[in-house]
């Protein structure tokens, strides 16, 4: 029997040429600052995905020139 719960729609993938995948930033979650050997970097959590949660470690100041609407 059909279940409309279990279609999945259909999204915009956008391919390059060297076969990587356009991804825009959905959101940034958290904000952490690793140090090592004396040296402190700030870290964003980037969620890439709402529906499915995919999210990565970024480097806060690489999100913020790439993306500096997304900081106040």
């Amino acid at each position: 029997m059909f279940d409309p719960s279990h279609v999945l729609e259909a999204e915009d993938v956008q391919v390059r040429e060297d076969l990587r995948v356009v991804v825009q930033l959905v959101a940034i979650e958290d904000r952490q600052v690793k140090e090592c050997k004396g040296k402190a970097t700030s870290l964003v959590k980037v969620i890439w995905d709402q529906r499915t949660g995919d999210s990565t470690w970024e480097l806060e100041e690489d999100m913020r020139s790439s993306y500096p609407h997304l900081f106040w």
